[in-house]
């Protein structure tokens, strides 16, 4: 049996999480040990599956009637979900349990083990499909969902009459789970006729054995005609759930592939029943590819409340005579709110106008944008497809503190606010995991959706929609296409293609840039003892995981990795075209293995000439004094020997501040040819990252803007005075400060560079450059900063979107992670921060 029913995924994010301690909700004592309610007496999740041979084809339910008189089941349900699962699956029950006696629900998925015996003489048949090993069996009086999680002993909460939380990972149970996972030939067990309110003292572990009543399946009446909206209702759940019905409509969206199953139909028309959704999911896994996206149906079959969203599991489905087309709405509800954003809904109020049209068609009609395209999971860690997009927006979302004062709490919320609002999720209609992974059934790869090497999904693209898409709720808000998406999605929507090939022209007569390389080590994985890799689908290494000790390498796991990263960077700095290049995230070679410190920029030097052609760039070369106890990623320069000379040795800031972090480089310029005059000093940088790994102070993880602000707010502050000091010994005062600051725009250590007199340098299009992308939302933590003096020699400023903005997928480290190469030696997806370049007027007698 499968651990996630139906191949459909839970959202981690999404999942329950009681890993701090499990905390029952104060409701009112069910406890009754004195044998006078219904209780669950057995249950039994092997069914035809799993390993060796199972005791029975389906899973079952047991019930246990203990009292002298016959127990109506009408208006009850039985319930399961997963270990972790977020909402229960419901399966309405109807007929009654005889005093003394028993009633055996049985799961109406067969198992794929042939000659595997029946379960005897069911009283029900249900659509629950339990897991073999653990999950959570609730016995309820409605037929609304069980929502109390952890110890729910005592609880009454929703109808719940009796819960059993069996195996090792049940994260709800009556005051202990069952403790002891089951196999295809174990059920649990009640041992005792009474409810002691304690899985693990009523239940054992054994093997099956079924009991019902006697009295056969029991048939319940024929299915009533409802309309789709009367079957949504008007709350999160149908209110008639469990029941059996009939209805019309039209379908909008059919998944024959990719794990759903099933289908979308809507009530055609303009949507006149305000309040209820006119569109619903039908289950259906034998049903025809014949079904196509506007036939009109009617279907009959249960209603279920299924991964939160409300469904239909089909037991007939025929074709009609067309009803009137769907009129798809045009405005995703919530997403209407405008910025600052104190008007937007929140939290349950926005899924409650989410709720109003689960299942129907939208064609959005406002501006919408691509705002995550990181792992293509937004809802989980793996790649599921899935693609973050700001509705009703020309913009990306942005990081609050990028564009906020981050003082300004309320300012912060309403972002914030907004930010959730316009926030939604495209799927790419399937349940199919592509994450290093590849088809257990095939052997094949599965090509994934919206990729490939030259049609991108890219933050800050636009989105246009050719076809509707439909509002569902599978373990969180998405949109699913009309079909599952494999590859371009050929007429469904177009992505901007808008891939930057070079950086906008910034005018000037030098060119200075800040590039975050991504780690770029010449030392690799696999020459150090005591590493370990991340590996591809094929299991042969890629990247650098871990190494014993804090000084191991990062990169690159061998030469072939080395290689496929390095010609990213060379052509992107290449490309660039600057004068001066300050680098963050080079290897300290001399803190790796003990070699020239200047080890790693020597060999990137060596092959941006090789693919120049010529003697294009040189390396700073090291301070004679470098502090001691560095990390093992370091700052440096690069230049171009023919435009621009070196001033004088550059220097390390040694300070306190910088003990656990990079310390900065500065180094003096000029123009060559253009004299004094024309020196201008720039200061590489990579202040304290935002992790809270070794945060001792618990305040400091409150302040809104990452962890160690404090430390980068001194960093900042220690930086100002070294770069004024230095500069004096240079003999001017134009002053870059340059590189990765971890700190957005509008966060407390940019403020008290600007606060030394510095001006933050921003991008000619300030809307939308942005250096980093990260949970979705865009801002920078790259900056050049320039003091009064070097202000007055810039002429223009990019920041080159080539590697934030782009999908993990096209970096060198996920070479053949998922089912289609999208890796290829261009300047895209180099590195995960943006390049930025600014335009120097430093004019002399010659010609460049």
């Amino acid at each position: 049996m499968s651990v996630t029913p139906r191949g459909w995924r839970l959202a981690s994010a999404l999942t329950v999480s009681l890993a701090t301690g499990l905390v029952a909700l104060p409701t009112p004592s069910l406890a009754d040990t004195t044998g006078t309610a219904l209780v669950i007496s057995e249950v039994y999740g092997g069914g035809g599956g799993g390993t060796g041979s199972p005791s029975f084809s389906h899973d079952f339910i047991e019930l246990h009637n203990p009292t002298a008189e016959a127990v109506s089941l009408a208006g009850w349900s039985v319930q399961y979900k997963s270990n972790t699962g977020a909402t229960a699956q419901v399966a309405g029950l109807s007929g009654s349990v005889p005093a003394g006696g028993h009633f055996l629900v049985q799961s109406g998925n067969a198992g794929s083990v042939p000659g595997t015996p029946g379960v005897p003489d069911p009283d029900a048949v249900v659509g629950l499909s339990l897991s073999q090993s653990g999950g959570v069996v609730f016995l309820a009086s409605s037929t609304s969902a069980v929502t109390a999680r952890g110890d729910v002993a005592g609880v009454t909460a929703g109808g719940l009459v009796d819960a059993v939380g069996y195996g090792t990972s049940a994260d709800t149970f009556e005051t202990v789970r069952t403790g002891v996972a089951l196999t295809t030939t174990t059920s649990a067990s009640r041992t005792a006729g009474v409810d002691t309110d304690d899985n693990a003292a009523d239940f054992s572990e054994g093997a099956p054995d079924p009991q019902g009543s006697g009295g056969g399946v029991v048939v319940p009446p024929g299915p009533t005609a409802r309309t789709i909206a009367e079957i949504q209702g008007t709350g999160a759940a149908s209110p008639i759930a469990g029941q059996e019905v009939v209805t019309r409509g039209v379908v909008t969206a059919a998944y024959p592939t990719g794990g759903f199953n099933g289908f979308y139909i809507q009530t055609g028309g303009e949507d006149t029943t305000p309040g209820a959704s006119d569109g619903i999911f039908v289950y259906d896994p034998d049903f025809s590819s014949d079904i196509t996206v506007g036939d009109s149906v009617e279907v009959e079959g249960v209603v279920e409340e299924f991964g939160g969203m409300t469904e239909l599991a089909a037991s007939r489905t025929v074709e009609i005579a067309a009803l009137p087309a769907v009129v798809p709405n045009t405005v995703l509800p919530g997403t209407d709110c405008a910025l600052p954003g104190t008007a937007c809904p929140t939290g349950s109020e926005l899924d409650a106008l989410r709720e109003e049209f689960e299942g129907e068609a939208f064609l959005p009609s406002a501006p919408t944008t691509v705002t995550d395209a990181y792992d293509f999971g937004v809802t989980s860690s793996n790649f599921y497809g899935e693609i973050g997009l700001a509705a009703g927006s020309e913009v990306p979302l942005m990081t609050p503190t990028e564009v906020v004062d981050a003082q300004d709490a309320a300012g912060i919320a309403a972002r914030t606010t907004y930010n959730d609002a316009h926030r939604v999720v495209l799927d790419d209609g399937s349940s199919v995991n592509y994450w290093n992974t590849r088809n257990t059934a095939s052997g094949q790869d599965d090509p994934v959706p919206w990729l490939t090497a030259d049609h991108t999904v890219r933050v800050g693209a636009s989105v246009t929609f050719e076809k509707p898409v439909v509002l569902d709720y599978r373990f969180g808000w998405k949109l699913q296409p009309q079909r599952q998406v494999v590859g371009v999605p050929s007429g469904l929507m177009t992505f901007e293609q808008d891939r930057p090939a070079e950086p906008r022209q910034v005018g000037g007569d030098l060119r200075l840039a800040t590039f975050n390389v991504l780690n770029y080590f010449t030392t690799l994985g696999t020459d150090v003892p005591g590493c370990t890799a991340y590996v591809d689908r094929d299991d042969d290494p890629v990247a650098t995981n871990r190494c014993s000790g804090d000084n191991g390498p990062r990169g690159a796991w061998e030469q072939e990795d080395l290689e496929r990263q390095q010609v990213k960077i060379v052509k992107a700095i290449n490309t660039m075209d600057a004068d001066v290049v300050s680098l963050e995230e080079l290897e300290n070679s001399l803190v790796v293995d003990g070699h020239d410190r200047d080890e790693a920029i020597a060999a990137l030097v060596g092959a941006l000439n090789a693919d120049a052609g010529a003697e294009r760039w040189a390396y700073v070369p090291s301070p004679d004094v470098v502090p001691s106890g560095e990390d093992v990623i370091r700052t440096g320069f690069i230049y171009d020997p023919s435009t621009v000379s070196v001033v004088g040795p550059g220097r390390i800031l040694d300070h306190p501040a910088f003990a656990d972090s990079r310390e900065p480089l500065a180094q003096a310029f000029r123009r060559v040819g253009g004299g004094r005059a024309t020196t201008f000093t720039v200061v590489a940088n990579h202040f304290k990252s935002k992790g809270c790994s070794g945060v001792s102070d618990p305040a400091d993880e409150d302040s809104g803007q990452g962890c160690w602000n404090p430390l980068r707010v001194a960093q900042a502050e220690a930086l100002t005075e070294f770069a004024a000091d230095y500069a004096r010994a240079r003999h001017t005062d134009a002053v870059f400060l340059t590189g990765d600051f971890n700190a957005y725009s509008q966060e407390d250590p940019v403020q008290a560079i600007e606060a030394a007199g510095y001006t933050r340098l921003e991008s000619d299009d300030t809307s939308v450059d942005k250096s980093y992308s990260f949970a979705g939302m865009s801002g920078s933590l790259d900056h050049v900063f320039a003091s009064p003096a070097a202000l007055e020699l810039v002429t223009g400023v990019d920041v080159w979107e080539i590697n934030a903005n782009e999908s993990v997928f096209y970096q060198y480290s996920r070479h053949n992670y998922i089912g289609t190469d999208l890796y290829r030696p261009d300047v895209f997806a180099s590195s995960d921060h943006n390049p930025e370049v600014v335009g120097i007027s430093a004019p002399h007698a010659g010609t460049r």
